[in-house]
């Protein structure tokens, strides 16, 4: 047990003198994470808008699908990835890989599942006599779908929670895309993955607090957020 009050201690030793490692690991997070979000949120919403309200064919296969990417293993997404952005991958000559926008996209990749089909639930919950009000009331097809996401924030927030906490914890698709690189695409998992293969268990464990209190902070302004959509 001393080792984990030690790495109490050594967390707060970190942040009190600015440890350039730990920060430089902290911002690659950070980075490569805001960006992951963002595109997952890009893309992520208007599908699962699409897949939780519209009626077409192949739905019921596209969803579960969509359910099944739930639980795509990280390090399978990895390998996807670096074989398109290797040299000998057809997107190769990018030169995006071992660096953090080439993370970025493993990690959307990862999160998009997880916000389309939360965007889908929350859609689905909703009073299917919402859309046929907005259609007569004469609403286009992008008030409708303006709309129903707004009714649905909620849980759209909550979709946002669960698929940064996968993207910021997640180690298989920054070890083999980002190639965790010292001051480059270290992120605070792979650090702590390292230090705890080297023994140094405190480090590492001050570097779980560390990634611990960043996950905190998400999901208080996330609160903030939900508070200030609550009527």
């Amino acid at each position: 047990m001393n080792y984990i009050l030690e790495g109490l201690v050594q967390a707060f030793r970190l942040l009190a003198r600015g440890d350039p490692e730990t920060f430089s690991a902290l911002e690659a997070t950070v980075r490569s994470s805001s960006l992951a979000m963002l595109a997952s949120l890009v893309l992520g919403l208007p599908l699962g808008f699409v897949l939780g309200h519209g009626r077409f064919r192949g739905r019921r296969l596209l969803r579960t699908l969509v359910d099944t990417c739930l639980a795509l293993p990280t390090v399978l997404i990895g390998l996807v990835v670096y074989s398109f952005l290797s040299r000998r991958g057809p997107l190769g000559d990018w030169g995006m890989l071992f660096t953090l926008p080439g993370l970025a996209i493993g990690q959307a990749i990862l999160a998009l599942p997880v916000v389309m089909a939360l965007t889908a639930t929350a859609v689905e919950g909703l009073d299917r006599r919402l859309g046929l009000t907005l259609l007569t009331l004469g609403a286009s097809r992008r008030q409708l779908a303006l709309t129903t996401l707004w009714e649905a924030r909620q849980g759209l927030l909550a979709a946002a929670v669960n698929a940064y906490g996968r993207v910021v914890t997640e180690v298989g698709i920054a070890m083999m895309v980002g190639g965790n690189i010292k001051w480059h695409t270290r992120t605070v998992t792979t650090a702590i993955a390292l230090e705890t293969g080297k023994g140094e268990f405190a480090q590492g464990i001050a570097l779980g607090i560390i990634l611990l209190g960043l996950a905190l902070l998400v999901n208080l302004g996330l609160i903030r957020l939900r508070r200030g959509a609550t009527p």
